[in-house]
């Protein structure tokens, strides 16, 4: 419906249309020389700022057009109020309302056929934070806020280029969601861009509360446990990440951005490898690879051992592992599964725990649980080390997501290793290497560099497995351009 000339159809269709919205404010007034000129503010309560007060945009605005004749008045509005604030029109009333649930003010002025946006401070949110989940030494400490618009602003402080571009689309029919996509124009493949687009647009849904609905949804292979989308809430992260030619998305609300295309190798990289020496980085490094293989596979391979090849151990050692299980009612690998389960249970409520709480219950209760379990015989000494060494691994992974199918799939290797063996690791582990080999995001092999080098023109970047000394590290990945994977060159062309 277009914006009538006559306030008052204006007025009704408001009223009519935010009927039992208690929190939409909808405030006539008379403005001009001698207030003969019937106009119209609509905002949400909380969104807008006191529009009387002088520091207030709204106020502002407001205030200049109390003295003007009424003849000066529509000029005064076409112009945007001369500057004083961020404003817009709108021809129809449907854009005006969506603007004003998006949380500025709508002005309507009798005999104007147009309605005018007046930015104010917004919804309320928690603003800038400290990045809680990728905590590091040495690097900047702001995390990403709730509100997209902050975000971008984040990742603009840290790539100051006009480059840097920030396209906004919109999601959920009726939560209209602002998603910012956040690439470097030269360095982005367009189709890459366009293919992100494509997929946002295929699905149509209620409502988008966090990025991780929208990964759910427009991720490739999505019956995987391996994430194909990575995720980040630093913006020191993600702006390195946008010019290594990848692309960010960021979505209202959530704090967490989305970096695509993604590779295996990329979740074992934290964001501070670039601030420190590379001897102890690549030594970190393998820590992690480390940490994966021991957090999939130590209970499997113990079971294994216990079970089926006793004579890879010393003598010694298979007699205190016999020594140890005296008394013990229940097979090993029941032993273990119980065990895991109980520090799975124990990692949640810690996750659950409000506060101080939190941290106490992990370290607490897995000392009490595990003890106890050992003093009533109910599992051997040797097998709460094993599983204690499992969850301190998967800790070890930086990134959370990626974690989490390695402790799903640690007990389809537990099963394997207790019947078949090192015979069902081995086939295991054949089998999650063929379907990590299968898997791709974007095009992009998910085991990159490690495979298909040649499909995409790689340029070793000397930042794999361990990495180079900085002045070594002079390619882009393989997200970038192919004429683009020069980063870091001496002055004069070298």
């Amino acid at each position: 419906m277009k914006v009538s000339e006559h306030i008052g159809e204006n007025e009704e269709y408001i009223r009519s249309t935010c009927e039992n919205c208690d929190d939409v404010i909808i405030r006539p007034m008379k403005l001009g020389e001698g207030q003969k000129t019937d106009c119209l503010v609509a905002f949400i309560e909380v969104a807008v700022s006191n529009m009387m007060l002088e520091d207030s945009v709204v106020g502002k605005f407001i205030n200049q057009l109390w003295t003007l004749p009424e003849e000066q008045m529509r000029s005064f509005v076409e112009k945007n109020g001369a500057g004083i604030s961020d404003t817009g029109t709108f021809e129809t009333l449907e854009e005006a309302l969506e603007s004003m649930l998006a949380g500025n003010a709508i002005f309507f002025m009798d005999g104007y056929d147009k309605a005018v946006k007046i930015s104010s401070k917004g919804y309320p949110s928690m603003g800038v934070t400290k990045a809680e989940s990728e905590k590091v030494l040495r690097g900047s400490k702001e995390g990403f806020a709730d509100s997209v618009k902050v975000n971008t602003a984040l990742i603009r402080k840290r790539v100051r280029s006009t480059g840097l571009k920030v396209e906004e689309l919109r999601v959920g029919v009726r939560s209209d969601t602002v998603v910012a996509l956040v690439y470097m124009e030269e360095l982005v493949y367009p189709k890459l861009l366009e293919e992100i687009k494509e997929r946002m647009g295929q699905f149509e849904i209620d409502g988008v509360l966090d990025s991780g609905m929208i990964e759910q949804l427009t991720e490739e292979d999505w019956l995987s446990p391996f994430p194909q989308f990575e995720t980040t809430e630093r913006p020191d992260r993600a702006a390195m990440e946008a010019l290594n030619g990848r692309i960010v998305l960021l979505c209202d609300n959530s704090p967490v951005a989305l970096l695509l295309p993604t590779v295996f190798n990329s979740f074992v990289k934290v964001s501070e490898d670039r601030y420190n020496r590379f001897e102890m980085v690549s030594f970190q490094r393998l820590l992690r690879y480390g940490a994966i293989f021991a957090a999939l596979l130590i209970s499997g391979f113990y079971l294994a051992v216990i079970n089926f090849h006793t004579q890879i151990l010393p003598a010694n050692l298979i007699l205190s592992f016999a020594e140890a299980r005296k008394g013990v009612p229940f097979p090993s690998m029941v032993e273990i599964l119980l065990m895991e389960l109980a520090f799975e249970l124990i990692r949640e409520a810690g996750v659950r725990m409000p506060g101080p709480l939190s941290g106490t219950i992990g370290i607490v209760g897995g000392l009490i649980i595990g003890d106890a379990a050992v003093g009533a015989n109910l599992v051997s000494p040797m097998t709460v080390v094993v599983v204690a060494v499992s969850a301190l691994s998967s800790l070890g992974i930086p990134n959370e997501e990626f974690s989490a199918p390695f402790r799903l799939l640690k007990y389809g290797f537990i099963l394997l290793g207790g019947f078949l063996g090192c015979f069902g690791l081995t086939v295991g582990l054949f089998l999650l290497a063929g379907h990590l080999s299968g898997l791709v995001s974007f095009h992009i092999p998910y085991m990159m560099p490690f495979v298909s080098r040649e499909l995409q023109g790689y340029q070793d970047e000397k930042d794999n497995l361990l990495r180079g000394p900085f002045r070594t590290l002079k390619s882009r990945p393989v997200f970038a351009r192919r004429d683009q994977r020069i980063r870091l060159k001496e002055k004069g062309g070298k």
